[in-house]
């Protein structure tokens, strides 16, 4: 990888003119995202890159992120462009719109290099789910990326581009960021248009960010944010954040972390433990923070309301691909003829068995479930109700106990081995969206980031081969100022 690749964007504006220029970064990126050895895209758009480029030069030169090569979720719709949403039912739909935040993107000069792989329908935490196979981590690619924003994650690892859009509905940044040694960020439910991205929990979506710094997701947050009339959900009164003064605010007042006591599971591992500690320890002796235990008492319930409501609202987004209006036509695509005798039913069960995966069918059906009239009261309301429970503890917390951030783990564990997580029973996946989706449920702003273990020999134990890993906290916040002012405190940690 050429050193360039390693570099944030922010540090490699830094060279152009001087030693580098826009030609070249884009080049060395879509060398590194053509090789794709990881898997991280479904497709690379060589052409449409470079012509995006020259009808740029010379007009944003000015802009932070003119000439930045990024790369977007396969979730995303792209005018004239591919959108698979990593499913067979959808391989050949291309759309006729664009997103409108890889259009704000566009319009600040930043240059989309490609699609990235993803769980099929954004379902999974793993990326194992994909129509288009398995995302291979870049730090060790026995090891699952995690998912399901797997490929966005890889892309920004390996170095194929700066930034990446995924999305987060119960911890897809977030928890790929972690496993991928990168910053994950999350804001808040609303704060970025949705219009252009494929739904699958539309009350849970949200856009992610991936990058190598915190303060460059502040950068692509604040190109991104904002009011969209094409979206409903959006906020009219959505939180930028202020760059010019994040080190003048940590600066300014007392620092009051809160630790949640029911992030302490048995399922946690010790080394996640460890690494919580120091953290706490380093924040303590260096920059005078001060931590309190908190109670977030609904937390349990977190993962049930989050799969009852999740997957509700997927079986009712997903009815519309029947293969007759738009996606995959089972009886077309395999020059099969249609029987006389199969009626409209099996007609439709024939495209959507065939056409979408496992993983995807098992949500639908439990969606249904839950959703159906005699169960309706029983699962989806009760979980409504508990997501409201949820939704009270963070804002109890944040406004009675004067609390400035919550700190807690990201993952359970480092990232599983891929032909491990494969045999995992689906239950036992979904463990691995523990500490993520109670924040989700809140749609409050989060950001995982990596932390520093250069000075311990922590990172040459986590596994007996000694692979390289890496450990990711996660710090919530009531708005993305205050959350991004916490990733970079989190960012300085040494430990």
């Amino acid at each position: 990888m050429h050193k360039l690749l390693k570099q944030s964007f922010l540090e490699v504006k830094q060279h152009i003119p001087t030693t580098h220029s826009y030609e070249s970064l884009l080049s060395h990126c879509l060398n590194v995202a053509t090789e794709n050895k990881h898997n991280a895209y479904i497709s690379v758009h060589t052409n449409y890159a470079k012509n995006k480029l020259n009808e740029n030069l010379n007009k944003l030169e000015n802009n932070s992120l003119f000439g930045i090569p990024f790369s977007v979720k396969d979730v995303y719709c792209t005018k004239g462009i591919n959108t698979t949403n990593g499913s067979k039912i959808l391989k050949n739909y291309i759309p006729p719109y664009t997103a409108t935040i890889v259009s704000k993107l566009e319009n600040a000069g930043a240059i989309m290099i490609g699609k990235t792989n993803m769980d099929e329908f954004a379902m999974g935490s793993g990326n194992i789910f994909s129509y288009f196979g398995e995302t291979k981590n870049p730090l060790n690619v026995e090891y699952i990326t995690g998912g399901s924003s797997g490929g966005s994650a890889a892309s920004v690892a390996e170095g194929s581009c700066f930034f990446s859009l995924g999305t987060d509905t119960g911890g897809s940044v977030r928890l790929p960021a972690s496993y991928c040694g990168i910053v994950g960020f999350k804001p808040s439910y609303g704060s970025c248009s949705r219009y252009g991205m494929i739904s699958y929990g539309s009350s849970l979506d949200t856009v992610g960010i991936f990058t190598k710094k915190v303060k460059e997701s502040a950068v692509v947050y604040n190109c991104i944010s904002g009011k969209d009339d094409l979206d409903a959900t959006t906020n009219i009164h959505t939180t930028r954040v202020d760059l010019s003064n994040l080190q003048n605010n940590l600066n300014k007042e007392k620092i009051k972390i809160g630790i949640p006591i029911e992030y302490f599971p048995d399922e946690l591992g010790n080394e996640i433990i460890k690494v919580m500690e120091e953290t706490m320890n380093f924040l303590k002796d260096q920059y005078n923070v001060e931590f309190e235990y908190i109670s977030l008492p609904h937390t349990k319930y977190a993962l049930s309301t989050y799969y009852i409501i999740a997957t509700a609202e997927a079986s009712s987004n997903l009815s519309k691909y029947d293969g007759i209006r738009y996606g995959y036509n089972h009886f077309k695509e395999e020059n099969t003829e249609k029987n006389d005798s199969i009626d409209l039913l099996n007609y439709y069960i024939s495209n959507r068995s065939n056409g979408f995966g496992q993983e995807v069918i098992r949500r639908i059906v439990s969606g249904t479930f839950t959703l159906s009239v005699d169960k309706y009261e029983t699962y989806f309301k009760k979980a409504q109700q508990t997501r409201r429970l949820i939704t009270n503890d963070f804002y109890e917390i944040f406004k009675k106990q004067n609390i400035h951030f919550i700190l807690t783990p990201c993952t359970p564990t480092t990232a599983i081995k891929r032909n491990i997580f494969n045999e995992l029973k689906p239950y036992e996946m979904f463990i691995n969206d523990l500490f993520t989706v109670p924040i989700s449920l809140a749609g409050l702003p989060a950001i995982s980031v990596p932390i520093n273990l250069e000075n311990t020999n922590l990172e040459n134990n986590l596994e007996n081969d000694k692979t390289k890993q890496t450990i990711g906290l996660q710090l919530i916040a009531l708005n993305e100022n205050d959350c991004i002012m916490g990733g970079e405190l989190l960012e300085k940690v040494k430990i």
